[in-house]
């Protein structure tokens, strides 16, 4: 890369915000931070603005207006969106409706209103630059690739922590639990997301919006290890993959520094045991295995209620984003069970119909879920 690529962070404080100023301090030559957008943790923010020169800051009391300022304001060639939920949709839109390219990490945005912003940024240029391991791995795997040659994309799980536990056990686990994810570093919604298997609905409707897929064309495998995070199977039969230890920081520096990919990587294969950790072993392990099983539908049905979601279409997906957002919350909160987050969803779809997509419609829809969900999740209080 020759001049520093400008960036602003959409959620700078958030897990994946701050393992993106990581990879940014490990290669101050590559970027240039320009803007921090944060919630409430207005010290962290501070702190994170004074250690990378930043003077285009927001925290949540600014509002849309503070993350407009950001997303744009501040010049950046590159956006991360790494909020959770739909506080910064407008900002996005404004980003690439200007040209400006965006690495998404907001599963919300591009599921409730994907195939809005693939098409806005069509016609501006901008590139939209996945930062989901999963959706990084088949983007990788699909560069140089004619996507008429591809039969189907696979996106795997970890599984989550409740992959070997009994349905009744979880329908009663605490939040404790549910937080104990085996691989992955997230933020509580990410996590629990993760223990219902929603994550990896909300993913197939991601994978359909940004690689133009249908749903029948998009499967899940379940992968505890986490290092193989994707595959694309082609029509002659051949399969790639894309393998790296389960570190976001990978995903986030390869969205960030495309299409270049940035020099550093944690081990070489000349080291003892390098050639394992490459391939994603812990330290000390003189053996590395892959396992690969199918998902369990019986046990986790948020991912049928994704492809339902996806094969509806329309604001369908943004109820089904919205809902599911009232019924996490519902539960960290101690209002349900890990059980019900299923049944908030499901209903809630139910409830509200799906509708043209525009951008207007997605914030009905959106609005209209979380009332519904919220319904629900006071019905169920009420009755326990």
């Amino acid at each position: 890369m020759s001049a520093r690529k400008r960036v602003a962070i959409l959620g700078s404080t958030g897990s994946i915000g701050t393992q993106a100023l990581d990879v940014i301090a490990g290669n101050r030559s590559a970027f240039e931070v320009v803007g921090l957008a944060a919630g409430r943790n207005v010290d962290l923010l501070r702190d994170q603005a004074r250690a990378f020169g930043v003077t285009v800051t927001t925290s949540a009391q600014d509002g849309p207006a503070g993350l407009h300022r950001v997303a744009v304001e501040s010049g950046p060639d590159i956006v991360l969106a790494a909020t959770d939920g739909s506080i910064a949709f407008d900002a996005i839109f404004a980003a690439v409706e200007r040209g400006i390219d965006v690495a998404v990490a907001n599963k919300e945005l591009i599921v409730a209103a994907g195939e809005l912003l693939v098409e806005l940024a069509r016609r501006s240029g901008s590139r939209l630059l996945p930062v989901d391991s999963e959706h990084s791995a088949i983007f990788q795997c699909l560069v140089g690739e004619d996507h008429a040659s591809v039969a189907e994309i696979l996106l795997t799980a970890s599984g989550g922590p409740f992959w070997r536990t009994p349905r009744e056990a979880m329908e009663r686990a605490d939040l404790s639990s549910a937080l104990a994810h085996p691989t992955w570093r997230m933020g509580t919604k990410n996590t629990i997301d993760s223990a219902t298997m929603m994550n990896k609905g909300l993913e197939v409707i991601e994978a359909s919006r940004l690689f133009g897929f249908d749903g029948d064309r998009i499967g899940i495998v379940v992968h505890p290890q986490s290092v193989a995070h994707g595959f694309v199977v082609f029509r002659d039969g051949s399969v790639k993959s894309q393998l790296a230890a389960p570190d976001m920081r990978v995903p986030i520096g390869y969205a960030l520094a495309y299409p270049d990919r940035l020099p550093s990587r944690p081990a070489t294969a000349s080291d003892n045991g390098g050639v394992l950790r490459t391939l994603g072993a812990k330290d000390g392990e003189a053996v590395l295995r892959y396992e690969f099983e199918p998902p369990d539908p019986a046990r986790f049905p948020c991912v049928r209620l994704a492809y339902d979601a996806l094969a509806a279409g329309g604001t369908q997906p943004a109820v089904l984003s919205a809902a599911n957002e009232v019924a996490v919350a519902a539960f960290v909160d101690g209002k349900i069970t890990f059980g019900r987050i299923p049944e908030v969803i499901e209903g809630a779809m139910r409830a509200v119909a799906a509708c043209e997509l525009t951008l207007e419609g997605v914030r009905n829809a959106d609005r209209q879920a979380r009332q519904a969900a919220g319904e629900i999740v006071g019905s169920i209080e009420q009755a326990t």
